[in-house]
């Protein structure tokens, strides 16, 4: 192999990305604006759930579970209302989400040390967020009973334990504050990535349907040293972006980055190197940009929302699927970049991943170039 000959390839490949507008967007800002829209679209970190509440009691005991409940920024008292007509309103016109409903001698029955009563009101049309309502409103409510059922045992001199039989304590690693963009974030990442395979993909075909190919038949450059050619750009930017994808991610979306990143950027070069591969066999078979689009859109990147269980855990698809979703370079680098973002492993976790991803690279450039012929057909 030439290295002045792969050269010449890659150097008219990067004149051609330049003078191409469409390519130069998908190579140089499509990635950033990607992530920045997935992110925003799929991360569900819920705030300022607009709540209302029917206090049918009126004691200071129920306007103090009010205020603990409608503390910090998770829910937001909409309103305070007088009857179960005007909830009912409310609900009907999408102004809350969900309603707490404070039954009368709510104070008096808890005082005695007797069952309280609490209902709930949930808008079923938007499941996620009544969910979380009646999840914030049930653990701050019950937070508030224990405290003040604790104050009156210890009032009649009955020792506190005697309330709570199980100390049940729960400690989440990682992600205490299970924000989703900590874990969707990453991610997504090995998706935007795999930009570059239908960048190469497309500029094949595009070659092909313009007769461009034509102008290499009179060319001494071999079959090897004309797909490292086209591929060196489409690595180089896409290098690139490993570095402005995670900049982006700790800075803009406070994404932790524990691993250790030349260690992170070799494997992201291996995973490029794996989907530039599968991207040129899709531009080998095809010979017209617009099928290079849709094939390259089916095989390349929806896959990467459904298979690379970055949405869907992969222990929870059948087994033929999660076959299939291993035979996907974006689900090892999925597992990749979110080991380096949130736990920190190393290589020694890491190195099934990479391997399977050289293994993919080396599997997909053979395969394209026993099927790529320096001729036209």
């Amino acid at each position: 192999m030439s290295l002045h000959r792969v050269w010449s390839v890659t150097r008219k490949e990067i004149h051609h990305i330049i003078r191409d507008r469409a390519t130069f967007l998908l190579v140089t800002l499509m990635p950033v604006l990607l992530l920045l829209l997935l992110a925003y679209a799929v991360t569900v970190d819920i705030k300022h759930v607009p709540v209302a509440v029917l206090d049918m009691d009126h004691s200071s005991v129920s306007r103090s579970l009010v205020q603990q409940i409608t503390a910090g920024d998770d829910l937001d008292l909409f309103a305070q209302v007088n009857s179960p007509e005007e909830i009912e309103k409310l609900l009907l016109n999408g102004s809350i989400k969900a309603a707490l409903v404070i039954h009368p001698a709510f104070a008096r029955d808890l005082l005695a040390l007797r069952g309280v009563r609490l209902e709930m009101m949930v808008d079923g049309t938007e499941p996620q967020s009544g969910g979380f309502a009646v999840e914030h409103i049930g653990q701050r409510a019950e937070d508030f009973i224990m405290q003040a059922l604790a104050g009156q045992l210890v009032a009649q001199g009955m020792p506190v334990e005697s309330l709570q039989p199980i100390d049940l304590r729960v400690r989440t690693w990682y992600n205490p504050g299970l924000k989703s963009s900590v874990d969707l974030v990453p991610g997504l990442i090995s998706i935007v990535l795999g930009l570059p395979g239908l960048s190469i993909a497309l500029t094949l075909a595009r070659e092909r349907e313009h007769g461009t190919l034509e102008q290499l038949l009179v060319t001494p450059v071999g079959r090897a040293e004309l797909m490292v050619g086209k591929m060196l750009p489409y690595v180089i930017s896409g290098l690139g972006y490993v570095i402005v994808t995670t900049l982006i991610a700790l800075f803009w979306f406070q994404v932790p980055f524990r691993g250790n990143f030349p260690l992170y950027f070799v494997l992201s070069a291996i995973f490029l190197f794996a989907v530039l591969s599968m991207g040129m066999i899709v531009g080998v078979f095809i010979r017209t940009q617009a099928a290079a689009l849709a094939l390259s859109l089916l095989v390349i990147f929806f896959p990467g929302f459904f298979l690379t269980g970055i949405f869907f855990p992969l222990a929870a698809m059948p087994e033929m699927v999660r076959e299939e979703a291993l035979a996907l370079p974006g689900t090892h680098y999925a597992i990749i970049t979110r080991a380096s973002f949130i736990t920190g492993v190393g290589l020694d976790v890491l190195w099934p991943y990479g391997l399977a991803l050289v293994g993919m690279g080396i599997g997909f450039t053979a395969i394209a170039a026993i099927f790529f012929k320096k001729k036209l057909r």
